[in-house]
């Protein structure tokens, strides 16, 4: 897997990633989503010189102009719920992309809190056999629900080429998702953080990025 830090430049991402991070700036829900918005732009600009391009000629009302255009079929994948505060930023680069959507969410032991699984409930997809697939998450904690996502699509063809896309990872789910995709993943990163702690949040992280762009859920 090849693992993309865009954080290690000294970029304007490194404002939008300290806003994001930023808890008296992140209960402002909407400024909140629009940082994920612009950070996950800068990872499809990034994303987009991986892509395969060939020549086209485009006619202009005074002549003609070659430029290289991306020729894949890409279908973008967001990860529900969280995945939705990065979903329409990607499709926005990628507008001529397919959708597909899957839900993976934490379900917590009642008398343990510290422990969890990572429950599939639901999945919508078109085929992805031979296409690029791009699926997003802005948290990148143990890497289950990246994995058990892209288990879950594999029922819809295989794809040509994958990449992933997410605001902030744990090196621990890094070291998950870097085992259990295909040779030849890119893993794109706003940032990437040392460890997760006993409930599996990264830390320092930034908290739920679900709930801060959403609002907060009754966990059952």
């Amino acid at each position: 897997m090849q693992i993309h830090r865009l954080s290690s430049k000294n970029t304007i991402l490194n404002t939008f990633l300290s806003e994001i991070r930023d808890k008296s700036i992140q209960k402002d829900r909407l400024r909140f989503r629009k940082n994920i918005y612009r950070v996950s732009q800068i990872l499809c600009y990034e994303m987009s010189a991986y892509l395969d391009f060939r020549e086209q000629d485009i006619k202009t009302t005074l002549g003609s102009k070659t430029v290289e255009l991306a020729t894949q079929d890409l279908v973008v994948c967001s990860i529900l719920r969280a995945g939705l505060s990065m979903h329409q930023a990607v499709l926005d680069s990628f507008d001529q992309a397919d959708n597909a959507f899957v839900s993976a969410y934490r379900k917590h032991d009642a008398d343990d809190p510290s422990q969890f699984e990572i429950i599939i409930e639901y999945l919508a997809c078109p085929d992805l056999e031979g296409k690029t697939l791009v699926l997003v998450d802005p948290m990148l904690a143990s890497g289950k629900s990246f994995t058990l996502a892209f288990e879950a699509l594999l029922t819809y063809g295989q794809p040509k080429s994958i990449h992933l896309l997410s605001i902030i990872a744990a090196k621990e789910g890094v070291d998950y998702v870097s085992e259990k995709f295909p040779k030849g993943t890119n893993l794109w990163l706003g940032d990437l953080d040392p460890e997760l702690n006993d409930y599996g949040y990264i830390v320092p992280g930034l908290g739920d990025a679900g709930d801060l762009a959403f609002g907060t859920k009754l966990q059952h």
